[in-house]
């Protein structure tokens, strides 16, 4: 791979700083396949419950085409390959299979995160597959058919003590970095009252403004944990090889928070995408695609149309 290639993929995923070298990210190629090619996508058969699922009234944004929306975050879910063109990740590779199961040719199109609801609703493509969380502010203007759940990752220096947060308990005394005014810090606030009423610890919250920031806090030793959403830090821990999972917290909690495919309000397409996401989970496919892309521990049993969302603020 050229060094401008690298340079350029790292930058588009948000990842590149001063305190890496390119051989981490070598790193990370050892698990995650960017290339544009992605000899090893998992592809699926035709589905004929869930393309006679779909409205007879409803219009494709192109004809043969399932069209979709996805904003290039970073790796794993959605990022520039090493061409600086294509998108990959799991999203990616989701519509994909979604695609294949309702008999159509994808076409993916790469959207700003902030540009995805407008251009939905004016039809300029069919769904939006890109980490988007189901809420009860949204689910007035969209409909919702879930593929993941959504997960924050609590992480560890490799040679941490810590060995699992799984509860408030767990986390009393230590001191975690959280970015301001961010779901995280909602929750560990949460989980410190809990701890102080119990007669424990609190949680120390440290506040940094980036992820670079918070990683150099944590390899450091000035904080025991990071905590932000779980994708990312799987993909970090690939990369560098020097943090390690102890335990992952619903974006939502202390409910689930479910991640789904969008759609338009009443355009009755949800339900076919629910159809075809449980057949998905029912024949494999879902369980292999999830592990190719390191995000497993995501993994939803049943796949849901307009299940409750997170409750308006």
């Amino acid at each position: 791979m050229s060094l401008f290639k690298k340079t350029f993929s790292l930058l588009a995923a948000g990842l590149l700083s001063s305190a890496l070298g390119l051989s981490a990210a070598d790193a990370a190629e050892d698990i995650f396949d960017l290339s544009p090619d992605q000899p090893g996508r998992i592809r699926a058969e035709k589905d004929p419950a869930a393309i006679a699922a779909i409205p007879k009234d409803f219009k494709l944004a192109t004809p043969g085409k399932f069209t979709v929306a996805v904003s290039p975050g970073g790796p794993p879910l959605a990022t520039y390959a090493t061409d600086a063109k294509t998108v990959v990740g799991a999203d990616p590779e989701y519509a994909l299979a979604i695609a294949d199961s309702l008999g159509l040719k994808l076409e993916l199109i790469p959207v700003a995160w902030a540009d995805w609801p407008l251009g939905l609703v004016s039809g300029k493509y069919d769904a939006v597959i890109s980490n988007v969380g189901v809420t009860e502010l949204r689910k007035e203007k969209f409909d919702f058919s879930t593929y993941r759940q959504g997960l924050h990752g609590f992480f560890v220096k490799a040679d941490s003590a810590v060995k699992e947060i799984k509860e408030p308990k767990d986390a009393a005394g230590l001191r975690i970095t959280v970015g301001a005014s961010t779901n995280q810090e909602r929750i560990l606030l949460k989980w410190s009252d809990e701890n102080v009423k119990a007669g424990l610890k609190p949680i120390e919250l440290v506040y940094h403004d980036d992820d670079g920031a918070r990683l150099v806090a944590l390899r450091s030793g000035r904080v025991d944990v990071i905590v932000q959403p779980h994708a990312q830090l799987v993909y970090i821990a690939a990369r560098d090889k020097n943090i390690r999972r102890v335990g992952t917290l619903s974006a939502g909690w202390p409910e689930r928070s479910d991640v789904a495919i969008t759609t338009r309000k009443g355009s009755g397409l949800a339900a076919a995408l629910t159809l075809a996401t449980n057949n998905l989970i029912k024949n494999g496919t879902y369980g292999k695609l999830l592990a190719r892309w390191q995000l497993s521990e995501e993994a939803l049993p049943q796949s849901q149309t307009n299940p409750p969302g997170l409750p308006k603020s």
